[in-house]
């Protein structure tokens, strides 16, 4: 009795069976079977499988059945019967197993005495130059472990629903009955749940034992390419049904909701994507057969998938196709913003036409996604060709782009232009005006003509593929889009004449591209067309060719090798760190590039208050904009700035330089920091603490570069440094130069007697009239994977319960970000985009904040502070840990409730009194050092001898 069968599946697959098997046969487990069953093909399979039988006896047996089943469930079904072996695995005729699988999997169910044994499967795209390969849900197998049943790990149940990469105890397959449906397309799906939940116990292993090769490009499609076919939507909703009956049997509510999530998530969407390229007819049936099964997904599972997904969904169960088809662009294209959108009761929907829905209302919120909230030019925003007609040379092209909540005004001034650019980069591109853009409400009309056959001149071969888009200027600022095809007829082809002859090609022949988007693509359709191209693709295969590729290759990837972060640190330490140092050079850096602000801020403008000498080089992340325009900036990791760190004489920052990065004796690093500590720091974090020795010591390293680390309290001196482990000599006692303006601006009021608002109130519309609240919370790590901070109070009803009387300003940590509903404009105003928050500070007439280090700088203004605390137990007790008792030591109320919060807000004229020797003593216990003179103590310091 063989340990291992395996049923290797055909259909009209003559050429690629024999592989198939072969991969079967060299396992490195040799007491292994190979049984072959035939669906009744039509070309010569039956027969290679017949001779493969023949040259190996015993090994390999050929079966075919009567007539075709039409799908791969019966011939597995066949296969099973004809099995010997104590174990069964199913490979398909164009795949071939792993040269271990048999033996990793055979193993794996004997120790553990699995009925089900499940390893990784690796998807190869065999079109592609490099085969591509992607692993089938990996995360799923990321270690050995075994489960005593599926629902102990839903996501198995739910993603990993193929039967060919594993391994059945025979026994139990016969035992429990278990088969393939007959003649269905998704076969897999229902065996594998029919499997899982009857298993006693499932192994999954780590190990690769399946290749599947994935053919794009094949004339015959694949089931999985061939999903515009009405009859595979109609098997997948139907194997669903069967799914879900089986679940509501046996109880499994929680498996039943996961699977509905990976439908909106995964199944629905694959055939979504097509629908914008299919006829009326194709639409109706799809959606009747669409709205009774989802009617059954249960409303949680709308919950737990993206926004975009839901709509989808949800428009399609009602038919919607208006709103459907932009959906599905932005389904296709996610950061498009593919609807007008619609405001109601001050929150913002994907469209209007449903607001008598609660469940509709609910899915078609996007108020937190934030559309209404960013400008023109960060909206990737629909473009809809509605028509396309061809002139002799011309082509006249004609959209509407879409208007989201009027972002693009009725007044504004309007211009565009269309760009033609091939699509491999670096190539060339060609621009072409559009004679008309008009604003027509939710929308803007253009209209353009461009003759390509006279202005747009293809190399040829390289450069096959031509993209559009147009740019539209609204009041100066630009947006790029994109054209999107949808149900537009393309149709015909331009003459063109490439640089390299037109025997290359002739002719530009419009499509739509894997995203819907207007393109070109260079065709011949000359007599000599065929010769031509059998010629070029001789050429491109042949020795010239090949060494052309080679070397584009080869340049590409020295390219990205130089530029790896491996080789840019080899280049940081073993080429820029040989060069001279250049004096009078400072780099400067706040909060890893991403901000002009803080300390390193205040010490670079008390330079130029001073007139000193010298080359500010300012790093940035992201965007440069609101950088200083008198100094170089670099980009963070770029060679630029290594070059820059390698040669500078100072350096400043206020977090850390990349930690991997060596500094120069003759470099001098002054650390700044960001904040005093609430919070365990450094190694008295409990992770360092966990860490290895050779963990710490790479830690203690980058910690040991700081050559002078600033101060502003004792506290600082006893937790930050203690944490980081500096020496006493690396201390400066000065204060921090951000905390000068705050230290200046109470005592300015004092002399006064009275508060100065400053130019910020008035460029942020505040009236005099009201109270200005900061809430300035600390970092949230569950911030999603965009970082988004949900705030945790309603801030409609703050505002509606407040709003007369105050205007609260919100600026999140910098790595987080909050978004606003539009009902609180101008009531409630995001202030997180602002780089430096000292004028933030200076603005605010009382601080509300949680953990965050900002209380210690706002408290040297000394106006009223509020802790805001909802997390307080998890946050001090299940986080890291904190260096005091916030609850002891608050120079303010300390809140856990909204209502709370809203009590204090109501009696806050009060506090500045109440609190007042709190403040005093916190100050004098956090603050020592910050005198108003931080900055200039450390230029006189340091940089004095730099003066013209």
């Amino acid at each position: 009795m063989p340990d291992v069968s395996v049923v290797v599946i055909v259909y009209n697959d003559a050429d690629r069976l024999p592989t198939a098997v072969q991969s079967v046969l060299d396992q490195t487990l040799r007491d292994v079977e190979v049984v072959i069953v035939d669906d009744c093909s039509t070309d010569r399979s039956f027969d290679v499988a017949q001779r493969l039988a023949a040259t190996h006896p015993g090994r390999v047996r050929a079966f075919q059945l009567p007539e075709n089943s039409g799908a791969g469930g019966e011939p597995r079904n066949a296969g099973i019967q004809h099995t010997t072996g104590r174990y069964v695995m199913f490979l398909d005729s164009d795949d071939v197993l792993e040269v271990n699988a048999c033996r990793n999997m055979l193993e794996a169910a004997e120790e553990s005495g699995s009925d089900i044994v499940s390893g990784l499967c690796v998807r190869l795209h065999k079109d592609t130059r490099n085969q591509k390969r992607d692993e089938w849900y990996s995360w799923l197998y990321s270690t050995t472990r075994t489960l005593e049943s599926v629902t102990e790990l839903p996501d198995l149940f739910v993603w990993d629903t193929l039967s060919t990469n594993k391994c059945y105890r025979r026994d139990f397959l016969i035992e429990h009955n278990l088969r393939f449906p007959k003649g269905m397309f998704y076969e897999d799906l229902m065996f594998i749940a029919d499997a899982y939940l009857a298993a006693r116990r499932i192994t999954l292993i780590p190990n690769q034992v399946y290749f599947w090769h994935v053919f794009e490009k094949a004339a015959v499609k694949s089931v999985t390419n061939r999903r515009h076919e009405m009859t595979n939507y109609a098997h997948r909703l139907e194997i669903h049904q069967r799914i879900d009956a089986l679940l509501a049997e046996r109880g499994l509510t929680e498996m039943k909701l996961a699977k509905d999530v990976k439908f909106l998530k995964h199944d629905l969407v694959l055939h979504l994507r097509d629908l914008p390229f299919r006829d009326e007819s194709y639409r109706r049936e799809f959606a009747e057969l669409s709205r009774d099964y989802l009617a059954g997904i249960a409303p949680e599972a709308y919950e737990r998938v993206q926004p975009i997904q839901a709509i989808c969904a949800y428009l399609l169960q009602q038919g919607d196709w208006d709103n459907l088809i932009p959906a599905v662009d932005t389904l296709i294209n996610r950061d498009k913003v593919s609807s007008p959108l619609a405001e109601h009761d001050g929150r913002i929907y994907w469209c209007g036409g449903h607001f008598d829905d609660a469940f509709g209302r609910d899915v078609l919120d996007v108020t937190d996604i934030g559309y209404h909230e960013k400008p023109v030019n960060q909206l990737f925003l629909r473009n809809q060709l509605t028509r396309y007609a061809e002139s002799g040379q011309s082509v006249s092209l004609t959209g509407r782009i879409t208007n989201p909540l009027g972002a693009i005004p009725p007044g504004a001034t309007l211009k565009a232009e269309l760009e033609f650019s091939a699509r491999r980069r670096s190539l060339q591109s060609f621009r072409f005006p559009v004679q008309v853009v008009r604003h027509e409400g939710d929308a803007v009309h253009w209209e353009a003509t461009a003759d390509l056959t006279a202005k747009l001149r293809p190399l040829g071969i390289v450069d096959t593929i031509w993209d559009v888009r147009l740019r539209l200027d609204v009041d100066g600022v630009r947006t790029t889009t994109r054209l999107t095809v949808a149900d537009t007829p393309l149709t015909g082809g331009l003459p063109v004449r490439p640089r390299l002859s037109r025997m290359v090609a002739d002719h530009l022949r419009p499509h739509a591209s894997a995203r819907g988007h207007l393109a070109f693509g260079l065709v011949s359709e000359g007599r000599s067309a065929e010769r031509v191209q059998e010629l070029i693709t001789r050429g491109v295969r042949g020795r010239p060719g090949t060494l052309a590729k080679s070397g584009y290759r080869k340049a590409k990837d020295l390219r990205r090798k130089v530029t790896s972060g491996d080789n840019k640190l080899r280049a940081y330490h073993e080429v820029f760190s040989r060069l001279p140092i250049k004096k009078r050079t400072v780099v400067f850096e706040s909060h890893l590039g991403k901000q002009y602000s803080d300390s390193p801020r205040a010490i670079y403008e008390e330079m130029r208050r001073q007139g000193l000498d010298f080359e500010a080089i300012w790093s940035y992340a992201g965007s440069p904009k609101d950088f200083p325009k008198d100094v170089t900036l670099v980009k963070r990791w770029s060679l630029a700035y290594l070059k820059a760190l390698a040669q500078a004489e100072f350096w400043v920052d206020n977090q850390s330089y990349p930690l991997k990065l060596s500094k120069r004796p003759e470099t001098t690093y002054i650390q700044t920091w960001h904040g005093s500590a609430l919070k365990n720091m450094g190694f008295d974090q409990p992770a360092l603490k966990a860490q290895t020795r050779q963990q710490q010591a790479e830690q203690q390293a980058s910690l040991d570069r700081f050559d002078r680390f600033l101060v502003r309290s004792e506290h600082d001196v006893h937790t930050l440094a203690k944490a980081f482990r500096l020496k006493e000599r690396t201390l400066l006692r000065v204060g921090y130069p951000r905390n000068d303006a705050l230290v200046r601006t109470r005592q300015r009021e004092a002399d006064l007697g009275r508060r100065e608002r400053g130019a910020l109130a008035a460029e942020l519309g505040i009236p005099e009239d009201k109270t200005v609240l900061l809430y300035a919370p600390t970092f949230r790590k569950h911030g999603g994977r965009h970082g988004r901070f949900a705030l945790p109070f309603d801030v409609e009803r703050f505002a509606d319960q407040f709003g007369d009387s105050f205007v609260l300003l919100v600026r999140s940590h910098y790595l987080n970000h909050v978004v606003l509903p539009p009902t609180v404009q101008g009531r409630v105003i995001d202030v997180s985009a602002r780089h430096d928050v000292t004028p933030i500070l200076e603005l605010a007439d009382g601080l509300i904040t949680d953990y965050s280090s900002v209380m210690f700088d706002y408290a040297l203004l000394d106006r009223p502070l509020v802790f805001f605390t909802y997390d307080y137990d998890e946050y001090v007790h299940e986080g890291r840990g904190t260096y005091f008792d916030l609850l002891e030591h608050a120079p303010g109320p300390v809140v856990r409730t909204e209502d709370e919060f809203h009590e204090t807000i109501k009696s806050f004229e009060s506090q500045a009194l109440e609190y007042a020797q709190s403040r005093k003593e916190f100050v004098a216990k956090f603050g020592e050092y910050d005198r108003g003179d931080a900055a200039r103590s450390i230029v006189d310091q340091f940089f004095a001898q730099w003066s013209r």
